[in-house]
């Protein structure tokens, strides 16, 4: 049995037990202390979780601006998938990385953090957008493991073999800026906007250097998916909080959107739970967005 949205811990203790091939991903971080993640995955993770590093190995280097103002990459393999402050490395960069640790196409990945899944909900994504379905975020993340009473370790993870993951069709739509630019007003096209109502609004912006929100976007903080247990709400909870944003629009045309593409994806798993359907991601988002001034900011 494959799982493609959500794992429960006695599932995934089945399954360690099953002999089936699997990998976890401790995808634990910290914006705020971006080598704190490591450190909590050092100190303490799952057995035999590999740790993925949201800078190091879920995003692509940042380029240099030229003297024409075009932004230069070291090579080919190099070029990003998206802008942003986090932007997606390629589809072959990230088959790369994959084989290079071990996964392989008939593994079932399964990917937690500490973090309320704001953090490895950007690796269950990116593995969809590689052609791979088998990929579960572990409801309640490492909490909810240890809650349970299951052992931890600490240090590296052993060493795996060198793989030859191989890329498929992807099985997740990717939008960029020009997408959203020309739809909006478009019906068809709903964005919702992940970060805190707040920075929705333009009243606050830490981290990018425009306050504001994409013209006509809804605002639902990724925070809003998660009950006070530490897992996802239930699905009929979901959905009627969905539909009630939603207001009829049909949620096929909803693109997710937060910061910096990662804290978006809490929604759009929560709209699979909710059997919204598999929703498209503007993972540039507003840090992309607003490093155009052409592009048009709302604030409200």
């Amino acid at each position: 049995m494959a799982y493609t949205t959500l794992i429960q811990v006695p599932e995934l203790q089945s399954l360690m037990q099953s002999g089936a091939p699997f990998m976890v991903f401790d995808c634990t971080f910290d914006l705020a202390n971006s080598s704190s993640g490591e450190s909590q995955y050092l100190d303490l993770h799952i057995p035999g979780a590999v740790f993925a590093d949201l800078d190091r190995d879920l995003s692509a280097k940042h380029g240099v601006r030229g003297a024409d103002g075009t932004i230069l990459f070291a090579s080919d393999a190099d070029q990003p998938a998206s802008g942003g402050r986090h932007p997606l490395p390629n589809r072959e960069r990230l088959a790369t990385w994959l084989s290079e640790i071990g996964f392989s196409n008939d593994m079932q990945a399964v990917v937690y953090d500490r973090n309320g899944a704001n953090y490895c909900g950007r690796l269950w994504w990116m593995l969809k957008w590689a052609g791979h379905d088998a990929v579960a975020v572990l409801d309640g993340g490492l909490q909810a493991w240890q809650a349970a009473g299951n052992a931890v370790e600490s240090g590296e993870a052993n060493h795996h073999f060198q793989s030859n993951f191989e890329l498929n069709p992807p099985l997740v739509r990717l939008v960029d800026a020009d997408d959203v630019l020309q739809n909006i007003g478009n019906p068809e096209q709903t964005v919702i906007d992940a970060r805190a109502a707040a920075r929705y609004r333009g009243e606050v912006e830490p981290l990018d250097p425009v306050a504001g929100h994409i013209p006509g976007a809804l605002n639902r903080p990724f925070t809003s998916n998660i009950g006070t247990d530490g897992k996802f709400k239930p699905a009929a909870q979901l959905r009627e909080e969905f539909d009630a944003l939603l207001k009829g629009r049909d949620g096929a045309g909803v693109v997710h959107q937060c910061g910096s593409g990662v804290s978006a994806l809490p929604n759009l798993i929560a709209m699979e739970i909710a059997g919204l359907g598999r929703t498209a991601l503007y993972a540039g988002s507003w840090s992309d967005w607003c490093s155009n001034p052409n592009r048009p900011v709302e604030r409200n």
